[in-house]
């Protein structure tokens, strides 16, 4: 029988399906089409973003955060892709019976201590209470609006070929923590969560290059494989990178070597990339490197005009490998 899989929520390919096949059949609309981070639409004055997103990650704790830290940061960073300043956002428990209050209090001490990073207030909310086995103890549920500046304009509709691509860091690192907790494993001291509000860091790029940068995406589920899958697809471009530019912390590396991961489709929940025009590439880099989420950002590829909705990528010996969106979930249930 036909029935939703685990994977339907890996954010790759069976994500896609189950978008295409069932929510846009019938909640199709021009600002749902875009298939964003999140919806822009006019205001009285200008023009605002708005998103969502729920929260069921595995366990709860893990190191470099909580389902609460990235509960805020995710849709801080949605809104940030949109080129808006996040302001407010919306908090929805559903809590399992017998969940321990300890366990609630740090969880929400955190979303608090995440807000005034990212200066947006938590103003409205819904909490549930469902009996014990019918929730893995808590999820939660986000929304949040923000205003673009004026001159501000993300949209997949500008992206061309000849751009380059960069990204703000290392990739793996959440996933992999995450993971080492699940299971108990014994992973080094140095593998902790990129997860992180990058609001600022954002706002500091566009303030410096505008309508220099044509698209913002956050690698998260089914990483950046299957982001740059779906910018060559979306798009109408190629996309060419090249594997030695791509960070990846050797203890994360050696924990994919053991296990069979692949560092392309790990989710990263403190990590941005960015299409822009080459001629503000450096300022880009520059302004990111400026930061200490943006400390390691390199420029790792470009987009094409040949090869349409496909992305390649140079491997280190030389050879060319195609790269599609993420199949079969490497670790579930990461955020």
């Amino acid at each position: 029988m036909d029935r939703v899989r685990l994977v339907h929520g890996n954010g790759g390919r069976f994500s896609h399906e189950l978008t295409e096949r069932f929510i846009l059949k019938y909640f199709h609309n021009d600002l749902l089409a875009t298939l964003h981070d999140g919806a822009q639409f006019p205001v009285t004055n200008g023009r605002m973003a708005f998103s969502t997103d729920s929260y069921v990650v595995q366990p709860q704790f893990f190191p470099g955060g909580n389902i609460g830290k990235l509960a805020v940061c995710g849709t801080v960073n949605d809104l940030a892709m949109n080129g808006a300043i996040p302001q407010y956002l919306s908090c929805s428990l559903i809590l399992e019976e017998g969940f321990p209050f300890d366990e609630l209090e740090e969880i929400l001490k955190t979303m608090g201590n995440m807000a005034k990073a990212a200066n947006v207030q938590i103003v409205t909310g819904d909490t549930k209470v469902v009996k014990q086995g019918e929730v893995d103890k808590i999820y939660i549920n986000t929304a949040g609006v923000g205003m673009i500046p004026e001159r501000i304009h993300i949209a997949p509709s500008r992206v061309k070929a000849n751009m380059d691509i960069i990204i703000s860091g290392s990739i793996g690192d959440h996933s992999i923590a995450v993971m080492g907790q699940r299971f108990g494993l014994e992973l080094s001291p140095m593998i902790q969560s990129d997860c992180a509000p990058l609001n600022h860091m954002v706002q500091a790029v566009l303030s410096e290059v505008g309508d220099g940068v044509a698209l913002m995406r956050d690698p998260t589920r089914g990483g950046l494989g299957t982001v740059l899958h779906e910018i060559a697809t979306q798009c109408q471009v190629g996309v060419k990178i090249e594997q030695s530019k791509l960070i990846v912390h050797d203890e994360v590396q050696s924990v994919c070597d053991i296990l069979g991961y692949d560092p392309l489709y790990l989710a990263n929940e403190g990590k941005v990339l960015f299409v822009v025009d080459p001629s503000v590439t450096e300022q880009v880099l520059h302004v990111l490197r400026s930061f200490p989420e943006g400390k390691e950002a390199t420029l790792i590829g470009h987009t094409l005009d040949k090869n349409i909705g496909k992305v390649g990528m140079q491997t280190s010996i030389g050879g060319m490998r195609l790269i599609d969106a993420l199949g079969e979930d490497q670790v579930p249930r990461i955020c």
